[in-house]
């Protein structure tokens, strides 16, 4: 099987089919992003695909009033990001990739960062964004395009098991390292780094939709950095639910 092992040119190509198209709502503006944990990141945004430093980005009105732009860095090329921003609760959430320089026998190869925070020139109202377990016992189909359908089971605060039903990686799954925060009503951010192959993934739940936005961010076959955009539908198949204290982590 492992000879027979996707690499993320293999899967990602049409994972895009069911994604929301690109947003232009923010060319003009500029974007001051405080993290909670000191410092903080300031977007200046050209036009729809381009900031005032040189990057690249893209933004996608992932759920109403939220955004989810990814940027690539120019000088920067094994680090991404994605910052989630609810415009009008100033709240925001940014998830930083990084791709390691040389593989290590159990651990996943792109590292995660999660910094809460907040958009300047306003009062934040709502609740901060916060790691949660409400996806735990989930168990979901996301519809990608005709050509890809995957599960995913979500099993405790720290992984999540998938499967592909159709697609290039049809009769693969694997249990990869996983977080979910929570960014909203019904909004969540869900991460995953493989174990198996040099990616993670970055994704915005909209469940009041039943979509999803994201990225996929790691290294292909021949070991060049990749930013493959996807979207889905999700059907739910259900949830299961764990007697008094015997939870998992």
């Amino acid at each position: 099987m492992s000879e027979e092992w996707k690499t993320v040119d293999d899967f990602a190509a049409g994972i895009d089919g069911n994604r929301l198209p690109r947003s232009n709502a923010l060319a003009g503006l500029t974007w001051t992003v405080r993290h909670d944990d000191g410092g903080g990141v300031r977007l200046s945004f050209v036009d729809d695909s381009r900031l005032a430093s040189g990057d690249s980005y893209e933004a996608v009105e992932g759920a109403p009033g939220t955004f989810f732009v990814s940027r690539t860095f120019r000088d920067e090329p094994r680090r991404a990001e994605v910052v989630i921003a609810d415009v009008n609760t100033l709240r925001t959430l940014t998830v930083e990739s990084t791709i390691g320089v040389e593989a290590t026998p159990g651990v996943p190869q792109v590292s995660q960062r999660f910094r809460a925070g907040v958009l300047e020139g306003g009062e934040p109202s709502g609740q901060p964004p916060v790691e949660t377990r409400d996806l735990i016992g989930w168990r979901a189909l996301y519809r990608y395009s005709p050509n890809h359908l995957y599960e995913h089971v979500y099993l405790s605060s720290e992984r999540y098991a998938w499967q592909c039903l159709v697609g290039e990686q049809r009769g693969h799954g694997d249990v990869d390292l996983a977080t979910a925060w929570k960014v909203g009503e019904n909004r969540y951010v869900f991460t995953f780094r493989e174990f198996r192959i040099p990616v993670a993934t970055t994704w915005l739940y909209d469940l009041d939709a039943m979509r999803t936005t994201g990225v996929f961010f790691g290294l292909n076959g021949q070991g060049e950095v990749r930013l493959a955009p996807g979207g889905a539908h999700i059907i739910s198949l259900g949830r299961v639910t764990y007697p008094g204290d015997d939870q998992p982590v």
